[in-house]
This record gives structure tokens, C-alpha cells and sequence, in this order.
């Protein structure tokens, strides 16, 4: 098989670009094709040393400091991408990475994050945050997604088979794009994240400060429990507002070092997670800590953490609901085992990943080749009868 692996955009590293360092790693020898690539040289070893190919889009001055507000450019983008060349395509997708035009000989193959969030259910979600609920900037946001979710539609018809990252999303693949799919959780590098030698006296939350993953109603929710103490790892946006949220019980770090989430991970009585997230590689990290997860009951969440086992679920984002799972814990605290929640993180492992994928991939292959065959099988038949019939001796090559 010749590969092309496609890929949103090289801007940050991330849970993404970790799946595709690890698919990448699986198929080496593939190329690879991105929007726009301003990936920073200390996170371009999982490129194994290659050139991506990019489109139009790079070369637009300033580029990646606007790129996220130039949606309506994508799909004529990503549509621009040659991959004649290729057997299998594989997207990388959360956005338009699944719109690349492909042939009916060629197989292409979705690994999917999410149906584009902000076009299709979350839509209300993100215009309020960002503050486009009314007036004409509103109107003309509205109608530009509308006409995404139109192409995005159509380009999601176009792939032969979807991958989804959880079975949460599944569903969402389903509803928006009529489409069956299979469920290959991502990779976590679960063997970093080992159990600590002992236990502090305090909670964790650690995300990217960004409105949806709601780390404010967990500041919210222990400034009202000055008994306890939260350490809040992370940066972001939303950072300012969590700060002037905080009373002198949370303790907001930053942004910190791997090394240093690892210690508090380690240490934490528990982890605690508020976002409905599509799969979310923080909670199982943690998880491979020996850690239990307070998570919100919906999303990925509800399928890594297991309630009452590995952790407990609350099922309302508020901080009122935060504070309750956090009494509920504390009254089962010491039932929770270390190594029971240990080996519960081991089934996301990057291994496991790889596999599951690899055999994914050429399972798919191969019955695309069979049915390439079958298609052709029919007007072989007819040419062969149709030279017999003429009395040629020409049919032997047939």
C-alpha cells in the first residue's frame, strides 16, 4: 500500500498530533499532508524527519495566528490536495481533513475526533461563547456554518469507512453523517504515568483553559470548600477567569512541565474533570497513576472512567454537582484500589492502539481490493466471451 496520511493542521502538539506520530510510526513509509504546518521543531521527531505537504493556506501572511477564523477557506483547501498517487487515505480528522478528493480504486479510511463541533450540535454552544448569538456579525456566522455543515456532509459520504475515537462519538458520526463507524479508542502513553509511593491532601485538575472544558466551575466549586485544598494545572483564555475565581484553597500553577504534572497526578487524592470531552487523555493518565477520576458522566468520560471503580461520575456541569461527587468520594475514598485503576488505564495503551489500527487498516484493504475485483470480474467475463465467440485465439490473455 502506498499511504498519505492528512492531518488538519501543524500548529500545536497535542492529542491529535500524538495519534499521528503513533500512525505514522505504524506506516512509515507514508507521506504527509496538512493545511498549514507551523509545527515548533522541538515536537517534529514523530514526523520521523518528513516534509509536509501543505496547501494555498501556507502561504497566506500571518496564517497561524488567524488560521482557527478561516474556516470558509478550508474545504476549497484541503480539496486541492493531489493524492492520486495514493492506495489509502488516511484523515486524521476533527474539521475538514476528511474532504480530500478521492478515486473509487483508492480506500479512505477516517480516524474521527468529532463531526465538526462548532457546525453541527455544539453550534449554540460556541456562538454564545463567542459572543454571536445576535445582531448581523451573528446572522453571517450562522449562514457560514450552515454552508459547512452542508459540505461537510457531503465530503463525509465520500470516506469509505469512519473510525471513531470513542463510542460517544459514534453516535455523533451517526446522527450528522448517517454513517456506521468503529470504535478504536486513542493512544496514551500510559507506561509515563506509573503509581506514586505516596498521597497528599489535595484535589487535581489540570486542561487547556478554553471555555468548554469548564474549568472554572471547578475553581467555583472549592472556592465554596475552603477546607479543601485543588491545584489547578494549566493555561489558556479562560486562565484570568478562573484566577479571580480562586480563594487561597486552590493554587493556580500555569502552565507546568510534564514532570511536574506527573508529581501532582501522582500525589493527588483524586482527579477532577468537568468537560464533555470526545475521549480526553488527561483522565486516563491519571487513571495509570493509580489516581481516581471525578468526571462528568457524558462524552469519553463516561467510557474511561469507570463509576464506582476507577472513579465516580456527576451528571450536571455545575458546581453545586462538583461539590457533591467530591463528599460522595471522600465517604468511599479508601475502596478505590491503586492497582485495579492502574490496570484499567493499561487497555488504552499505545500498543494496543497500533495493533487494533494496524489490523484495522489492512482488513479494510483487503476487502477493497476484493471488491475492486468483483467489479471488474463481470467485464473480463464479457470480453472473454465476446473473443470466443469471434473464434480469436486472443482470449488467453484475458
Amino acid at each position: 500500500m502506498k499511504i498519505a496520511l492528512v492531518h488538519e493542521w501543524f500548529t500545536t502538539y497535542a492529542g491529535s498530533e500524538k495519534v499521528l506520530e503513533t500512525i505514522l510510526g505504524e506506516f512509515p513509509d507514508a507521506d504527509v499532508f496538512s493545511l498549514i504546518d507551523y509545527l515548533p521543531s522541538e515536537h517534529r521527531a514523530g514526523l520521523l524527519g518528513k516534509a509536509v505537504h501543505t496547501t494555498y493556506m501556507q502561504k497566506i501572511p500571518f496564517i497561524s495566528s488567524f488560521y482557527k477564523y478561516s474556516l470558509s477557506l478550508m474545504p476549497f483547501a484541503i480539496e486541492q490536495l493531489d493524492l492520486s498517487g495514493y492506495d489509502v487515505i488516511i484523515s486524521n480528522c476533527h474539521a475538514v481533513a476528511k474532504g480530500v478528493i478521492t478515486g473509487p480504486d483508492q480506500l479512505h479510511i477516517c480516524y474521527c475526533y468529532s463531526p465538526m463541533r462548532y457546525a453541527w450540535d455544539l453550534q449554540t454552544q460556541y456562538l454564545f461563547e463567542s459572543g454571536l448569538q445576535h445582531g448581523l456579525r451573528s446572522l453571517i456566522a450562522r449562514w457560514q456554518l450552515h454552508r459547512i455543515r452542508s459540505w461537510d456532509f457531503r465530503a463525509a459520504q465520500n470516506v469509505d469507512n469512519f473510525i471513531a475515537c470513542s463510542a460517544y462519538i459514534g453516535r455523533r458520526i451517526k446522527k450528522a453523517y448517517k454513517r456506521d463507524s468503529t470504535v478504536i479508542y486513542p493512544n496514551v502513553a500510559v507506561d509515563k504515568f506509573v503509581i506514586g509511593e505516596s498521597r497528599g491532601d489535595f484535589y487535581l485538575t489540570s486542561s487547556r483553559m478554553v471555555p468548554y472544558k469548564k474549568m472554572h466551575l471547578i475553581v467555583e466549586a472549592f472556592s465554596k470548600m475552603p477546607d479543601r485544598t485543588l491545584v489547578v494545572i494549566g493555561a489558556g483564555p479562560q486562565f484570568r477567569r478562573c484566577q479571580a475565581l480562586a480563594t487561597p484553597n486552590v493554587k493556580m500553577l500555569g502552565y507546568q512541565s510534564n514532570a511536574v504534572l506527573l508529581d501532582h497526578m501522582q500525589r493527588a487524592r483524586a482527579f477532577i474533570f468537568a468537560a464533555e470531552e470526545d475521549f480526553g487523555i488527561t483522565p486516563v493518565e491519571a487513571q495509570a497513576c493509580g489516581t481516581p477520576v471525578l468526571a462528568f458522566g457524558r462524552g469519553g468520560a463516561s467510557e474511561t472512567v469507570l463509576d464506582g471503580v476507577t472513579g465516580l461520575h456527576f451528571h450536571e456541569q455545575s458546581a453545586e454537582a462538583i461539590q457533591q461527587v467530591v463528599r460522595d468520594f471522600e465517604e468511599i475514598e479508601t475502596q478505590f484500589d491503586p492497582e485495579t485503576t492502574r490496570a484499567h488505564a493499561l487497555r488504552f495503551s499505545t500498543e494496543r492502539f497500533r495493533d487494533e489500527f494496524r489490523r484495522y487498516v489492512y482488513a479494510r484493504w483487503t476487502e477493497h481490493k476484493r471488491k475492486i475485483r468483483s467489479a471488474q470480474l463481470p467485464a473480463a467475463v464479457a470480453e472473454l466471451n465476446k473473443l470466443v465467440a469471434a473464434g480469436s485465439t486472443e482470449y488467453a490473455k484475458v
